[in-house]
């Protein structure tokens, strides 16, 4: 087992019941292992050619890459924006204990 098997995902959501509905859905489907959410996100972003500003709430996915394509599909699915920010970044490092946590809780 190596760090770099696992992932950090990022994916900002507009209300509170999107972002706990992607979580229960990741999570039930095994294809996370825990989902911090992360409200008072101040997002500016380029959109419609011009520059825009929200309020968002951002979810932290720990999951492995594996997972990743149907994690992926999934928030596809549920999510309310037609691009919705998803985007994993392997872990350098991890307490062994944890990684193996995370594994078992995605299989």
């Amino acid at each position: 087992m190596k760090a770099a098997e696992f992932l950090v995902v990022l994916c900002t959501c507009p209300t509170a019941s999107a972002a706990d509905a992607i979580a229960t859905a990741l999570l039930e489907r095994r294809l996370a292992a825990c989902v911090n959410r992360v409200s008072g996100i101040k997002s500016m972003y380029r959109g419609k050619d011009k520059i825009e500003h929200d309020d968002e709430i951002l979810l932290i996915i720990k999951t492995t890459g594996a997972c990743f394509a149907q994690l992926e599909a999934t928030v596809q699915a549920l999510h309310p924006y037609d691009v919705p920010e998803i985007i994993g970044i392997p872990l350098a490092a991890g307490a062994k204990t944890y990684l193996e946590w995370l594994e078992n809780s995605t299989r």
